[in-house]
């Protein structure tokens, strides 16, 4: 049996300024990637669990609605791993109807992510996974966004760049020069569209390690290429809805997600752990996904048969708050009267309502004023909201 470990990512080459950079060999090589039976078995365990989901979400009723809250929370996680400190809830609770000049910054870097995806999803419709569409999300991701130098939203890098450390020298990581980089996002382009013996799942963890590898943008680089992940997957037809996020896995194991994929473009390269980490990530969250969606129904219905207790007019529209509640769980009086086109004082008895019925309940004050939470629903995607709720 052949070992996966055998073929190499690349090699470190001096630099005229007295550093080596990692410069990637051919991508795939010759000899391909040989997939150990260890492989085989976690990438047939998740693809049964993406399987599982897909049949599960394709049943979902106000699917769109639910898949806005997905984004949101890979948008946070995928965030944090950059060192942002906002949360999930200060996400959604955003004020970005209001002012959204006025967002912190950390609130700021998940609204421009959430943008950027949602863009992805789309645009992947009509254009092909390419360099193209990666510079367009780019573009969205990084414009007007907090940047630890200037990003050049939209444009691959003409200057070299590196991880850890104040210069190439100290570096934990000095990515390919601009030069070999360009090849390199060439072969990985052509790589995503190939026709070959490697499993789709097995693709998408090689597409994200040799992405990061390549790091073609000056600042950015990690939540692009977690997006690119989220995108090969739907554009592989394995979900058809993208539904499926790896952001808060790579949280949760946030050290070991750079030490697998500083291993992987090692110049001993461990590409085998690498992707026995990330098929252990599609499977641990598709199973996630599976027990959340479960959740969602369960409590769809639930609140939906509190209808009965009301007259038909009121039944109507409040059940049309509720399913844009899925979608937008922390609210002010300021959106039911968007959503309702009520004046202010109905706007608050439609909350005054939701509340009796327990669907709503206070969120506490801001700058903006009493904000409330669709909390049994909320708490399904924010494990900490839920514990501390329950004290």
């Amino acid at each position: 049996m052949s070992n996966i470990n055998k073929p190499k990512i690349g090699r470190y080459i001096q630099q005229k300024d007295e550093y080596k950079a990692f410069t990637p060999f051919e991508f795939p090589p010759k000899e391909g990637f040989p997939i150990s039976d260890k492989l085989h078995k976690k990438n047939e365990e998740a693809i049964r669990l993406v399987g599982k989901l897909d049949g599960i979400t394709r049943l979902l009723p106000d699917k769109d609605f639910f898949l806005h809250m997905f984004i949101k929370k890979d948008a946070a996680y995928s965030s944090q791993i950059e060192g942002t400190q906002a949360t999930l809830q200060d996400a959604i609770a955003a004020p970005v109807t209001e002012e959204k000049s006025r967002l912190h910054p950390d609130v700021d870097d998940i609204v421009h992510y959430v943008e950027a995806i949602n863009y992805g999803i789309k645009r992947v419709e009509t254009l092909p996974i390419s360099l193209r569409l990666i510079r367009e999300i780019h573009q969205i991701l990084m414009t007007g966004a907090r940047s630890t130098q200037h990003a050049y939203p939209g444009e691959f890098r003409n200057s070299q760049n590196w991880i850890g450390g104040k210069t190439p020298g100290d570096a934990t990581f000095v990515p390919p020069a601009p030069n070999d980089m360009h090849k390199s996002l060439y072969e990985l382009e052509k790589f995503i569209h190939a026709q070959d013996q490697y499993p789709s799942l097995v693709r998408a963890g090689l597409i994200h390690a040799q992405f990061e590898t390549i790091h073609p943008f000056t600042d950015g680089n990690g939540r692009a290429g977690r997006m690119l992940i989220v995108m090969y997957i739907h554009h592989a037809k394995l979900l058809e809805l993208p539904i499926l996020y790896l952001s808060s896995y790579f949280k949760k194991h946030q050290k070991l997600y750079y030490q697998k994929l500083q291993n992987y473009h090692d110049e001993q390269a461990d590409i085998d752990a690498w992707l026995e980490f990330f098929l252990d990530g599609v499977a641990e969250m598709a199973q996630s996904s599976i027990k959340t969606c479960a959740k969602i129904t369960s409590l769809r219905d639930r609140d939906f048969a509190k209808m009965q207790k009301l007259g038909r007019k009121s039944a109507q529209s409040t059940l049309e708050i509720i399913r844009k509640l899925f979608n937008q769980p922390i609210v002010g009086v300021g959106e039911i009267m968007k959503w309702t086109g009520f004046s202010l004082q109905g706007s608050y008895n439609m909350i005054d309502r939701l509340r009796k019925l327990g669907i709503l309940e206070p969120l506490g004050v801001s700058e903006y004023g009493q904000k409330y939470i669709y909390a049994d629903y909320y708490e399904i995607f924010d494990e900490e909201f839920k514990l501390k709720r329950k004290k």
